[in-house]
């Protein structure tokens, strides 16, 4: 049992994930709230994506809280828009009150419209990391993650599933 919370240093998560990659199995548990929503998990979520660690989550009971958690990204403020509109101008619009945002984004799409999606957004967003979480808790689950504009391909991601995409705020400074 490890300890990992807002007192946890940079050097002890690297420790963590030096832990994992050599075969340690890792859980985070979380005694209030859900890991990366009220939650220190995120840091060891996205420095196991970083390394390379494959990540996956027990689902709850929405793919948006599950999604920001695989996701890595910070997930103390977040806005779900669920699907947005299908043409360009729509989105860009629904899109607006979030260019200059730090909170992180949840969105579903199809995975028929992921590449105009993605396009539109990073020409919206501009560039940020962004997770693709495809079907999540389910055999073929994947987590892709990139940034905007990148658009992954379909051997990358396959356009097969639900998917749930989780954009990263804007970063106050890099």
């Amino acid at each position: 049992m490890r300890v990992l919370n807002e007192h946890t240093s940079a050097y002890q998560l690297e420790r963590y994930v030096e832990e994992i990659s050599v075969g340690q199995t890792a859980v985070v548990l979380t005694d209030g709230g859900s890991p990366a929503i009220s939650d220190p998990g995120t840091q060891l979520t996205d420095a196991c994506h970083l390394a390379g660690i494959e990540v996956t989550a027990i689902p709850g009971p929405s793919a948006v809280p599950t999604a920001i958690a695989l996701s890595g990204f910070f997930g103390q403020r977040f806005a779900f828009l669920g699907f947005l509109g299908r043409k360009a101008g729509a989105i860009r619009d629904e899109l607006e009150p979030y260019i200059d945002s730090p909170m992180t984004l949840v969105f579903f799409e199809s995975p028929f419209r992921i590449d105009a999606f993605l396009k539109v957004v990073g020409g919206c967003l501009g560039e940020r990391r962004y997770a693709i979480c495809r079907e999540m808790s389910k055999m073929h689950e994947q987590v892709f993650r990139a940034t905007l504009p990148t658009v992954p391909s379909e051997t990358e991601v396959p356009r097969k599933g639900e998917f749930t995409i989780v954009i990263e705020g804007k970063r106050r400074r890099a």
